[in-house]
């Protein structure tokens, strides 16, 4: 198998002159024609993108931004709730007579995997239907497209191969992605991962390393590990390397100045991930540490392999840091059977807790989970009024939080410039969002030190420092 490699949005335009790969010549772009790529849903989605994107350019497609000035249209898609499997579905049915003039629409992801074949019944006009486990056989699909196909599939789950694609094209030019295990075992009973996106697959530890030594030359200075269930990552080579020590070693690379990890789940949340992150600064004081329910009794309908009381043995292990480590989290409001006290417990969660930022959702039956089929369902309105309390009360916790920093000092990346004069933006460590002021004229890209001077719910406000 050849070994990956990644393009920095800066070198796109001399791929063959450093990297010394068969890129498609200029007669050959302007035959292939232009794609359209849009993404919806969580990080990994973003990285299958990449890797997508990096196929299509090697071929000699070339990115356009909008899907009207494309041959080729491909949305990229999540199915973790049906608001976003509806949307999906409703972009496919704004193109449903482009076929006609020749386009080529194509549906990837997981909601191509969760629906297959059925994609066609429901949207004759699409020609590709693909699985993230099946990109790396993305030029075969579309050489069949550009011979004269219309329906094409791609639906493996549990290749050996998920993780290689010929070429990744990068979005970001300072921040990189890189999926270290694929799919998940948890079963959770509301979750269409396993379904999706397959069992768990971790990928080698040296093919790993490889690629972030490869990613430092290149000039990126982060690296952000990717997996559903990142922590359970477990090295399939003889050096069977723990996760934590993949940390350090990713850490160890020289250029390479911070090193995240997201989603961790709680059972596999172990001490020694606790001790590197004390021993190596580089790693990033921040841990995504998924609830999803304050009550032990809706965890165990859940499935979730863990009760709030050895949850909250996790939060205070990662408490009781020598470092201060930000915590965030998921939590899904009106699971089916959650009475109003489970739902108080998860408010009280959040207050003994303090998270520094969560993501929450109401419930969404999806197909093939066990949760599809369990009684005593959620009104959509109380739903809604559950997540509305649950989002104020984090929303007060954050502003006291945020409040604190005024007048400390951190760490900033910047990834972003203002139209406004002087004024930046980036992430802290901890990945809070940082809006602050400059004279410097040159900064995305570089870390400075900015001294916090007000705070909102969602970022601090700062000036920079020498």
């Amino acid at each position: 198998m050849s070994k990956p490699f990644d393009v920095a949005i800066e070198r796109l335009m001399n791929q063959e002159a450093y990297f010394g790969a068969p890129w498609a010549s200029l007669a050959e772009t302007q035959k292939r024609g232009t794609f359209f790529l849009e993404t919806f849903g969580c990080q990994m989605n973003e990285h299958d993108s990449e890797k997508v994107a990096g196929v299509l350019l090697q071929r000699g497609y070339r990115q356009v931004e909008t899907p009207e000035a494309a041959a080729l249209i491909l949305y990229n898609t999540c199915s973790i709730r049906e608001k976003a499997a509806q949307k999906v579905f409703s972009r496919l049915g704004e193109y449903r007579e482009k076929q006609g003039e020749g386009k080529i629409i194509g549906v990837l992801g997981c909601l191509a995997q969760q629906e297959g074949e059925d994609i066609f019944a429901r949207a004759p006009w699409v020609s590709l239907v693909c699985g993230s486990a099946s990109y790396r056989k993305l030029p075969e699909l579309l050489a069949r497209l550009e011979s004269g196909d219309h329906r094409v599939t791609g639906l493996d789950t549990d290749t050996d191969e998920t993780f290689e694609t010929e070429v990744t094209r990068r979005d970001n030019p300072f921040r990189a992605y890189l999926t270290i295990i694929e799919g998940c075992d948890k079963a959770c009973s509301y979750c269409v991962v396993p379904h999706t996106r397959g069992p768990e697959r971790s990928r080698a530890s040296d093919g790993i390393l490889r690629e972030v030594r490869q990613l430092a030359e290149l000039g990126y200075t982060e690296v952000q590990l990717l997996g559903q269930t990142v922590n359970s990552y477990a090295d399939p080579s003889p050096r069977k390397m723990r996760f934590a020590e993949l940390l350090l070693a990713a850490a160890d690379v020289p250029g390479m100045r911070r090193v995240r990890f997201t989603t961790s789940h709680p059972s596999d949340f172990t001490a020694d991930i606790v001790e590197a992150m004390e021993a190596q600064p580089k790693i990033c004081d921040h841990v995504h540490l998924p609830v999803q329910s304050g009550s032990t009794k809706v965890l165990r309908a859940m499935q979730r392999t863990y009760t709030r009381e050895e949850y909250l043995q996790k939060i205070a292990m990662i408490r009781g840091a020598a470092r201060p480590i930000a915590i965030t989290t998921d939590i899904i409001v009106g699971f089916p059977g959650e009475t109003e006290g489970d739902f108080e417990e998860t408010l009280r969660l959040l207050g003994e807790v303090q998270y520094d930022n969560l993501f929450s959702f109401k419930y969404s039956p999806r197909p093939n989970t066990p949760a599809l089929h369990m009684g005593d369902a959620i009104p959509e309105e109380e739903k809604g009024r559950r997540l509305a309390i649950l989002l104020e009360k984090q929303r007060e916790i954050q502003l006291a939080q945020h409040t604190r920093f005024t007048g400390k000092t951190f760490e900033v990346l910047v990834s972003g410039k203002s139209r406004r004069e002087n004024q930046w933006s980036g992430y802290t460590s901890s990945h809070r969002v940082v809006n602050f002021s400059s004279s410097g004229k040159e900064l995305l890209g570089t870390y400075i030190q900015v001294r916090v001077t007000g705070a909102t719910p969602n970022s601090l406000m700062g000036e920079q420092v020498a």
